[in-house]
């Protein structure tokens, strides 16, 4: 089982970033997928998650209408679109699948927002 994410890096103040978390060793398509993060000195918290068929999608307040979640469940991939960045959104970006009563993280993905 392993989830694998990619695409974190370096970018400007309202620059734009896509997240990839790779998913391999169970069954994707059957598992909720979510994005977390955590910024240095605090705690890991919630950013986005789809159902299992993408057909739904929520998002934390402090993300909505600048980032977007989607699946693609023939690659086993979920991805996170990040525009209008924010130094705020500075962190390590994980990703999350739950097909219950099970669940896996992947070991994170680093975002800085500087200029």
């Amino acid at each position: 089982v392993q989830l694998v994410e990619s695409g974190g890096g370096l970018v400007q103040p309202g620059g734009s970033l896509r997240l990839s978390c790779a998913a391999s060793g169970f069954t994707f398509s059957s598992s909720r997928a979510s994005w977390y993060r955590q910024a240095p000195g605090k705690e890991r918290e919630w950013v986005a998650s789809i159902s299992e068929a993408g057909g739904s999608a929520d998002y934390a307040d402090s993300v909505k209408g600048r980032f977007t979640i989607s699946r693609d469940n023939a690659k086993n991939t979920v991805y996170l679109q990040m525009n209008s960045l924010k130094p705020g959104d500075t962190a390590v970006y994980y990703c999350k699948a739950v097909r219950f009563p099970r669940s896996y993280w992947g070991p994170g993905t680093q975002v800085t927002v500087s200029s």
